[in-house]
């Protein structure tokens, strides 16, 4: 698949960064004419993405939070999410829906929501130096009759 555009940013791992992360990706992918759905499905998996940089990754302290954005050939956006944090020790434990790595204050939906909402999820984490979640994205093309 080739790129056709690429958008990148990094923002403190701080709450009210969640809604811009969000807003600024959800503005980018409007290129490809997405439904309402379709654009609401990528704000809510951005949230849950950057969401788990700013509550796991980073816990207690404050560090950066990177994300690039591409627009392909095939229609689809592809939305990388990384951060330097504390990383994940099980990825396929972590994927499971309830499961969190601190215990009953979170719910631990964020990547069962990530992966119902968009076409590919993937994680790749090591511990102590970070994780990159890859969220893929189809858009349907809609034909004006």
């Amino acid at each position: 698949m080739k790129v056709i555009n690429k958008f990148s940013m990094n923002m403190v791992s701080c709450s009210a960064n969640e809604s811009f992360a969000r807003a600024a990706i959800s503005a980018f992918a409007l290129q490809l004419d997405p439904t309402i759905e379709e654009i609401s499905d990528i704000k809510t998996a951005v949230s849950e993405a950057v969401t788990n940089c700013i509550v796991h990754a980073y816990r207690e302290a404050t560090g950066k939070i990177y994300i690039t954005a591409e627009i392909l050939d095939n229609s689809s956006i592809r939305i990388r999410i990384k951060d330097r944090g504390c990383g994940i020790a099980d990825v396929n434990k972590a994927m499971e829906p309830l499961y969190s790595s601190i215990g009953d204050e979170r719910a631990g939906l964020g990547f069962s929501v990530m992966q119902t909402f968009m076409d590919k999820l993937t994680v790749r984490s090591k511990l102590d130096v970070g994780t990159t979640v890859t969220l893929v994205k189809h858009i349907s093309p809609r034909f004006v009759k």
